[in-house]
């Protein structure tokens, strides 16, 4: 009786001191993320027969996070999957984080996947060149994917110079053919054709100064390697079948950022200039944002957005953007539930072309998110490269459980 009464205990004492482990282990992880549900909806019929007028698709992502050695070390990691109706193209999964960090007094090293933001300006980021855009998640190209790198970041009173080595080229992803917002013949991504091949191709290298003085934050950089913006070519195969191609060209890019924050106002300005094999292009954003702050003492902030973009390559920009105004207006609530709205108009100053977008978010219950996005597309004439949105208007709305 004794001897079963000891063996219960050491059972329960094995049991207890090894959950007692577990839970301080789960303790020191943070997970978060998100779980939603998307209608996409078309105003007008499509273009094309296989196309549809309304697709759902299902989205989650998720964050582990752990942090140790007093906070200079820690780990992320952030999947990405969304599942999509019709559009078997938009069914993608990825890694948009998988990153180990160690800071110390005067530099950071970062090695992993993970999506680095540059630039300044609302309506393009030109010198934003280090992931692929993801543009079968949205169609205003803000969705990055993960790119595997080695970070270096040297921080010093002068600035930081953060120098990468980027392995692995991630090509764009495409809608297909039931997809929506493409061209007539849909892009073959598979058929994708290169400057280089193998290391050359796979292997980027790029490097930013960044710093503060005063109210201005300036930003310096270069890349070296595999476009991440393919130009396009129109191929006949032996089957006698024309394709659509995209075509990667090797570029060297140095981007200039700027922002002046002067009380109320930011002055912005985007510049790059870009070498291929093929041609040397400049291209410019320039603008300003204006905030009035907590208007009638209501806590509402307004904000008005204007902005000039130019592109020298014109109709074989990778954007539809080469001699545009944009104007636009933020307003944020300031409320509990983040209630937040960005209205804005793009406007082809030579073919009279616009684009309109409305973004809103508010969130509900806590740990519910309600987002909704309305894109209109009006005016292209025949020979512009937007011509072939002029039935792609569409209202997108997500309803989100965050956790």
């Amino acid at each position: 009786m004794i001897l079963c009464r000891l063996k219960r205990c050491i059972i329960y004492s094995f049991f207890l001191f090894f959950g007692l482990i577990y839970s301080s282990l789960l303790s020191a992880w943070e997970l978060s993320g998100y779980v939603g549900l998307e209608s996409l909806a078309f105003i007008q019929e499509p273009l094309y027969k296989e196309q549809h007028q309304h697709y759902i698709s299902g989205v989650i992502e998720a964050e582990l996070y752990h942090e140790w050695d007093n906070g200079t070390q820690s780990f992320a990691f952030v999947p990405y999957f969304r599942g999509s109706q019709h559009d078997s193209n938009r069914t993608h999964f990825d890694i948009r984080e998988l990153t180990w960090l160690k800071a110390a007094d005067t530099w950071e090293l970062r090695l992993g996947i993970r999506k680095v933001f540059w630039g300044v300006t609302e309506s393009n980021h030109l010198v934003d060149v280090i992931n692929q855009r993801d543009t079968v998640e949205n169609a205003d190209g803000e969705d990055k994917l993960g790119q595997p790198m080695m970070n270096l970041a040297l921080i010093q009173d002068w600035g930081t110079v953060d120098l990468f080595i980027l392995p692995g080229f991630r090509p764009r992803t495409y809608a297909g053919e039931e997809g929506r917002l493409r061209p007539e013949l849909a892009v073959s991504g598979h058929l994708a054709e290169y400057d280089k091949n193998g290391y050359q191709r796979q292997v980027a290298y790029a490097v930013r100064w960044a710093h503060s003085m005063g109210d201005w934050d300036m930003g310096l950089s270069h890349f070296y390697g595999t476009s991440r913006d393919p130009v396009f070519l129109l191929k006949t195969a032996d089957s006698g079948a024309v394709n659509l191609i995209p075509y990667y060209q090797n570029i060297n890019q140095t981007g200039l950022d700027i922002q002046a924050t002067l009380d109320s106002l930011l002055l912005k300005w985007e510049a790059i200039v870009r070498v291929s094999n093929t041609e040397t292009a400049f291209a410019s954003t320039v603008g300003f944002e204006y905030t009035f702050f907590n208007i009638l003492s209501s806590g509402i902030d307004i904000g008005l957005l204007s902005e000039y973009l130019y592109d020298s390559r014109g109709t074989t920009a990778p954007s539809l953007t080469q001699d545009d105004f944009f104007i636009g207006s933020r307003l944020a609530l300031n409320d509990i539930q983040d209630s937040q709205l960005l209205a804005g108009v793009m406007v082809d100053r030579v073919s009279g072309a616009q684009f309109y977008n409305i973004e809103a978010s508010r969130r509900f219950f806590d740990s519910f998110k309600f987002e909704i996005e309305a894109r209109f597309f009006n005016g292209a004439p025949p020979k512009d490269p937007a011509y072939f949105l002029r039935q792609d208007s569409h209202f997108r709305m997500e309803l989100s459980y965050h956790f």
